[in-house]
């Protein structure tokens, strides 16, 4: 297949690259971004592709202007996509905070590196998962997606753009450097088999649609500029139908919606992976390149007669709160190793509630655990 179409095949490629080409297979037809370390290569990827597909690539003069970039094209009706890293993670916020509130369905790719301020531009850390869930001002939901490897970051961003448009919400791919700068055997199935979720449309006429009145998922129908409805667009607390209305009232139905309509679908956003959980009697609870990391200690455990098993953390956010405190039932310890001091561990401590131990495993980025430092908390877990 010419690469100027959605490609097909099997293929060699950085995690970077993958996700570019994920959001191709999915139907992202605008990119709107601005260089960082280490997500260049998604950019510098979707620069070359976007014209050969007829999208559009627009490169932005800072990361506040891209991610409102990236709003502004999912109304027009296009799925949309912006990759930044920590300094950018921290500029987009507002705007991040202005798609959940107006729910524009777009998709934000957050290859993490060492922070804060400058920190480390071309190593690893995961040290933004807690700024994923709670870097925008107010009360709120977000989905967020961790990937482990090219071909998984390939196929979680196309199922980003799934639930984004499916939920009308920005969704995040809270990926890091050592999985956006490895290169790895990547399959990308035929166009024709990816399954691609269509934006759902108005089915009122024109004078009776409301913007913002949810339907029985609590998700409205959403009309893009220009198809002959009336859209009202505000960042603040509006009405049905999208016109300002501040008070009290008004905050608690709509903040209460935009809250409900991710959490009472938890069954259908969240994914993990457990993997000889059946008779641990110690736990990873992991995510991203770390839970990769922690393969190998776990195998070593095991040679040594101590069973271990592994929960991956596919979506980090909404929290697989169910997932942690089935799991802490049945085991003596839950390890979580990660790259940063200690984040999600505090959010497994809160789920277990004292029903196992949790013992952190926290590295600071730079570079990855030493699966020794992992193996030894398994150590102090199976006692």
């Amino acid at each position: 297949m010419s690469e100027k179409s959605p490609l097909s095949g099997v293929f060699f490629m950085t995690g970077d690259t993958a996700c570019a080409e994920g959001a191709i297979s999915a139907g992202c037809r605008f990119f709107a971004g601005y260089p960082i370390t280490p997500a260049t290569e998604i950019a510098e990827r979707m620069a070359e592709r976007m014209p050969q597909i007829s999208g559009t690539y627009v490169q932005m003069e800072d990361e506040i202007a891209s991610m409102n970039a990236v709003l502004g094209a999912s109304w027009a009706g296009v799925k949309a996509m912006t990759a930044t890293s920590g300094p950018g993670f921290s500029l987009m916020m507002e705007n991040l905070g202005l798609g959940i509130m107006t729910e524009t369905p777009c998709v934000l790719v957050n290859v993490q590196r060492g922070g804060p301020s400058t920190g480390l531009p071309t190593l690893v850390a995961q040290a933004d998962m807690m700024q994923a869930r709670w870097g925008s001002h107010g009360a709120y939901e977000i989905i967020a997606l961790s990937p482990n490897s090219p071909q998984e970051l390939f196929f979680l961003t196309i199922r980003a753009f799934n639930l984004s448009e499916k939920y009308r919400t920005p969704v995040l791919i809270m990926t890091d450097e050592v999985v956006g700068h490895m290169t790895e055997r990547v399959v990308i199935p035929p166009h024709k088999n990816i399954a691609r979720y269509a934006r759902r449309k108005p089915q009122v006429p024109p004078g009776e649609f409301l913007p913002y009145k949810g339907s029985d998922d609590l998700v409205p129908p959403m009309a893009n500029a220009g198809d002959g409805y009336r859209i009202h667009m505000t960042g603040l607390t509006h009405d049905e139908r999208g016109y300002p209305d501040t008070t009290a009232e008004a905050q608690g139905r709509l903040i209460r919606r935009l809250i409900d309509k991710i959490q009472t679908n938890k069954d259908d956003i969240i994914e993990v992976e457990e993997d000889q959980l059946d008779d641990a009697d110690v736990a990873i609870c992991s995510y991203g390149i770390s839970a990769r990391v922690a393969l190998l200690p776990i195998e070593q455990a095991r040679q040594e007669g101590i069973k271990v098993g592994l929960l991956r953390l596919i979506t980090v956010w909404p929290f697989p709160e169910e997932h942690v405190r089935r799991v802490a039932k049945n085991v003596k310890a839950i390890v979580v190793p990660e790259l940063n001091n200690g984040q999600i561990a505090l959010e497994v401590e809160r789920c277990v509630a004292g029903a196992a131990r949790v013992i952190p495993v926290p590295h600071m980025g730079g570079d990855i655990h030493q699966p020794q430092d992992i193996l030894d908390a398994i150590h102090r877990g199976a006692k």
